[in-house]
C-alpha cells in the first residue's frame, strides 16, 4: 500500500515539474506568435536564421523589423568628409576602379591597407583576420596609421611602407614628394616616385586629414556583415561602393593569375568549416596542379559571399541601401563616362573633362591584360569582358554556372548558350 502511495506521488510531482518546465516556452511562443500575428507576418521559422541575425545587427538599436525607425544611421552628405569603402574581390577589376578615385584631387586614396594584415599574419584563416580588417579600417578612416605598426614589425615605418605606394597620387604628389603633381590626371611613374625621399607615417596622417573624401580599396573583407559597425559609427558614417563582375570572367582571370593567388585563395578556404559540401574543395584534384585547383575551389565560395552581400543589402533599412552603391564591372568600361558621374555623384565629387577622357582612354587600350597581373594599364573593355569564353573549357563553364547561378540570376548575367 505504502509502496503504490510513493508511486503515485512520485508521479504527480515528476508531472508538476515537467509542468512548471513547460509553461515558460508556451508563454514565450504564444508572445511570438501574437506579435507575429499582430503585425500580419505568417507564423514559421525563418528559412536563414544566420542571415536574418545578420541583418537584425542593422536596425538594432531603434530600427526594427515592422518598420518603426526611432533612429535611423543616415548619412549626411553635406558632412565636411566621407569616408567610403571599394568593396571587391580578387580579378574583379577593382585596381581599375580604385584608380578612378586615386586620379581625383580632392580623394585620399589608400590601396590594399589590410594587405599587410593577410601577409604578418599568414597563413590565418580568412575568417579569423575579419576583426582585425575592421579594426584597422577604423583606425584608419580617423588618419590613424600607427595601426600599421602592428604588422610592420618595427615602430619606425615611413610612407613607403604603404602598400602600393608608388602607384598613390598623394605619397608622390606635393608637399611629400614633387614626382607627380596632384592635380595633374594620369598614371604615377612608379620609377620616378621611388625616387621621392621617404617620409614619416605622421606626415602623411597630417595629409590625410586635409582631404574632404577617403577612399579605401579592398579585396580581403570577406562580407559586408563584416562593415556594419563602421556604417553605424556617426564618427566614420562608412559609404559602401561594391563591385562586382560575371563569375566566369572572375574565374577565367583568376586562372591566368593563380600563382600570384594561391596563398590568399589557401586563406579563403580555410575560412570555411569541412562539412560535406566543402570538404572536395579543400582537396586538390590529382587531375590539375595544385595551385589551380585551389584558386578554382575558393571561387565557389566567393559566389557565396556574394549571395550573401547581396541578400544582406535586399533586407537591410533604407540608410544602408542609401549608403550603399552596386556597381558592375561591364558597365563600368562599357560606358565609363556614365558609370564615373554615378560614382562621384554618390560620393560627393565633381567630375572633369581630363577625368572622363582618363576613363575613356583606359578602356580602349590594347589587349584584354597584361603579363603582369596586378598592373593597372589601358584595356581593350570588350576583350576584357569576353575573353573566358574562348580561355575557359565548356566544362569549366558548366561548373561555374552551377555554382554561381543565383548570384547570375541577381547581377543580370545570361548562362552560356553553347
Amino acid at each position: 500500500m505504502k509502496r503504490r502511495l510513493h508511486k503515485k506521488y512520485l508521479i504527480l510531482i515528476l508531472a508538476y515539474s515537467g509542468l512548471l518546465l513547460l509553461i515558460p516556452y508556451v508563454l514565450d511562443y504564444g508572445d511570438k506568435s501574437y506579435q507575429r500575428g499582430k503585425h500580419g507576418l505568417p507564423q514559421q521559422q525563418p528559412r536563414c536564421p544566420d542571415l536574418e541575425n545578420t541583418v537584425a545587427l542593422l536596425w538594432d538599436n531603434g530600427y526594427r523589423l515592422n518598420g518603426s525607425d526611432t533612429t535611423e544611421y543616415a548619412v549626411n552628405r553635406s558632412q565636411s568628409r566621407m569616408n567610403i569603402y571599394l568593396h571587391a574581390t580578387w580579378r574583379t577589376g577593382s585596381s581599375f576602379l580604385g584608380e578612378l578615385f586615386n586620379q581625383h584631387p580632392d580623394v585620399f586614396y589608400l590601396y590594399e591597407p589590410m594587405w599587410h594584415i593577410w601577409q604578418a599574419l599568414y597563413p590565418g584563416d580568412a575568417a579569423s583576420l575579419q576583426g582585425a580588417v575592421r579594426d584597422m579600417m577604423n583606425a584608419l578612416y580617423r588618419c590613424d596609421f600607427s595601426v600599421l605598426k602592428l604588422y610592420a614589425g618595427t615602430q619606425n615605418i615611413t610612407t613607403s611602407f604603404i602598400f602600393g605606394w608608388k602607384m598613390n597620387k598623394v605619397i608622390c604628389s606635393e608637399p611629400l614628394c614633387g614626382a607627380h603633381k596632384r592635380h595633374d590626371i594620369g598614371l604615377v611613374k612608379e620609377d620616378q616616385c621611388a625616387k621621392c625621399q621617404k617620409r614619416d607615417i605622421r606626415e602623411l596622417e597630417r595629409e590625410c586629414k586635409k582631404y574632404p573624401v577617403m577612399v579605401i580599396k579592398g579585396v580581403r573583407v570577406l562580407d559586408l556583415s563584416t562593415l556594419v559597425p563602421l556604417m553605424k559609427d556617426p564618427a566614420i558614417n562608412l559609404q559602401i561602393i561594391q563591385l562586382f563582375r560575371d563569375p566566369r570572367a572572375v574565374h577565367n582571370s583568376r586562372l591566368k593569375s593563380k600563382q600570384a593567388l594561391v596563398k590568399e585563395s589557401i586563406q579563403v578556404l580555410r575560412s570555411k568549416k569541412q562539412t560535406d559540401k566543402y570538404k572536395r574543395l579543400l582537396v586538390p584534384s590529382n587531375r590539375v596542379n595544385r595551385a589551380e585547383s585551389y584558386v578554382s575551389s575558393a571561387m565557389e565560395l566567393i559566389c557565396d559571399n556574394w549571395l550573401s552581400d547581396m541578400m544582406l543589402v535586399m533586407n537591410a533599412p533604407p540608410w544602408v541601401r542609401r549608403n550603399y552603391l552596386r556597381i558592375r564591372y561591364e558597365d563600368l568600361v562599357l560606358h565609363p563616362m556614365e558609370e564615373l558621374q554615378r560614382l562621384y555623384r554618390f560620393s560627393n565629387l565633381s567630375t572633369s573633362p581630363a577625368l572622363e577622357k582618363f576613363a575613356l582612354n583606359m578602356t580602349h587600350g590594347q589587349g584584354y591584360s597584361s603579363d603582369k597581373p596586378f598592373l593597372i594599364s589601358s584595356r581593350d573593355a570588350k576583350e576584357a569582358i569576353y575573353a573566358w569564353r574562348e580561355r575557359l573549357s565548356v566544362e569549366q563553364i558548366n561548373q561555374v554556372e552551377a555554382y554561381c547561378s543565383e548570384v547570375m540570376r541577381q547581377l543580370g548575367y545570361q548562362r552560356n548558350s553553347l
